[in-house]
């Protein structure tokens, strides 16, 4: 009977294991946001179709909220960067460094857009970094530019 029971505790502490809820394990609270986040990298064109375009640009880890959003402010005339697109990513806290990237859509074929960049934790409070304006130009329709190589 002992031996029953003691095999039954083994079975039913192996089962709570098996089938704990790893996500509430998971949830860590917010690391202190870094002092200075800088761009290391870009901002730069990674592709464009005629209708949309893909930013990327990478970053000291701006550490805060693990949800985090790449911004991109844009426009046609670079004093009036008025439209605004916003990529989602997950801090990843052992890495120094975090790349974001950021698609813009409905974009006008042959059209030169001006945008500059930044970073904010998902409260919406930005990192206080925000590149200089840049610019590309989108190619005519049915073409696209390929214009960094894709990540590994």
């Amino acid at each position: 009977m002992n031996r029953l029971l003691r095999q039954l505790a083994i079975t039913v502490a192996a089962a709570s294991l098996l089938f704990s809820n790893p996500l509430s394990a998971q949830i860590l609270p917010p690391q202190k946001k870094a002092e200075q986040v800088e761009i290391t990298k870009g901002p730069e064109l990674e592709l464009a179709h005629d209708d949309l375009a893909i930013v990327r640009w990478t970053t000291t880890n701006p550490r805060g909220d693990d949800e985090h959003y790449g911004v991109v402010h844009y426009g046609t005339d670079p004093e009036d960067l008025s439209q605004t697109a916003k990529g989602h990513i997950r801090l990843n806290r052992a890495h120094p460094e975090t790349m974001f990237r950021v698609r813009m859509v409905d974009l006008k074929p042959q059209t030169t857009y001006y945008y500059k960049v930044t970073s904010m934790g998902e409260d919406g409070q930005g990192d206080g970094v925000e590149s200089p304006v840049a610019k590309f130009t989108t190619p005519a329709p049915g073409e696209r530019i390929i214009a960094y190589p894709q990540p590994k």
